[in-house]
């Protein structure tokens, strides 16, 4: 079982004034959620660690989570409110973006109401910003730091400063979960904004000797490189067209997961082990995966039987 580890929250769209106030249009949201619904879809069993609220925006993504067949059992339910980033559009078209997230549910994980993780758990996959915002990040690294030497430690940081701008405070925690990670996956632009001084390489070769087995670098139309200490692949990104790009890097990443799977290498060793030759049939999987969601609006990820 994968139990994927992170926040849920509703990603809110302003629209037009109304006589007494604003249209809205509230859509799930959250990159760990995404990660858990896509696994669901391509056929893994897969279980949630999060915190949702007991309102009705913690209703929908709890309502959401239970529809793509995801195991919620590892919830924490509480009456805090919903995390909720509010994009507007100034009277130029540019997004604007407010993140109300202090004090919300999804981050109230403590190492005192932490579930237990079920015996079935082969793969812990953490991400974004939950691993940055108190008390569940340090509870979340915590576990991740606990459990590398029994489970596979995977990790996305995908950066979010609207929820915290400070990028040495995102370059400590990225740090921090990459010397516990055994995979890492992460955009070109998180690197350009954790380490502008560095290419993707000299970062990858960082990581690695720092003791992450498998590094993977996604490009976004430009393709995805990946290495393990002894081998490395690039592939380019299949042509589609592309409706947006939301939860294209989550569909990724589950997709990375899904490979592994089915290809036997859930392990640190089998991982290090991969081939140049199968390195590239990993990541092929995963970008046709990506570029299936990008040809659709909204986070809408693949099922199984679309990569066949």
């Amino acid at each position: 079982m994968f139990v994927v580890c992170g926040e849920a929250l509703m990603d809110v769209y302003t629209g037009a004034s109304t006589p007494t106030g604003l249209t809205l249009d509230a859509r799930i949201g959250g990159s760990p959620l995404n990660v858990a619904q896509g696994l669901a879809r391509l056929a893994r069993p897969v279980a949630y660690l999060a915190g949702l609220s007991t309102d009705a925006f913690g209703e929908r993504l709890l309502a959401s989570l239970v529809a793509e067949g995801v195991d919620t059992s590892l919830i924490l339910r509480s009456d805090a409110p919903s995390t909720l980033s509010v994009i507007s559009l100034d009277a130029s078209g540019v997004p604007r973006y407010a993140f109300h997230g202090n004090g919300a549910a999804d981050r109230q994980l403590t190492p005192e109401n932490l579930p237990a993780l079920p015996a079935a758990t082969r793969v812990l996959q953490f991400g974004s910003y939950a691993l940055a915002v108190e008390p569940i990040g340090a509870t979340l690294r915590a576990l991740a730091a606990r459990e590398r030497s029994r489970l596979l430690v995977t990790y996305d940081p995908n950066v979010r400063l609207n929820v915290d701008p400070d990028i040495a405070h995102w370059q400590q925690v990225v740090e921090e979960m990459v010397s516990v990670a055994h995979l890492v996956k992460v955009s070109d632009e998180d690197l350009g904004l954790l380490y502008p001084g560095e290419t993707p390489e000299q970062v990858a070769a960082r990581w690695l000797a720092r003791g992450a087995a498998l590094v993977a670098v996604t490009r976004g139309s430009h393709g995805a490189t990946a290495w393990t200490r002894n081998a490395q692949a690039d592939v380019t990104t299949p042509k589609v067209q592309v409706i947006d790009t939301v939860g294209a890097g989550d569909t990724f990443q589950a997709a990375l997961l899904t490979w592994l799977d089915e290809h036997d290498a859930l392990t640190p060793e089998k991982l290090a082990a991969l081939d140049s030759a199968s390195i590239g049939a990993l990541l092929g999987f995963a970008a046709r995966a990506a570029a299936i969601t990008c040809s659709r609006r909204g986070a809408d990820m693949p099922r199984r039987s679309e990569l066949d």
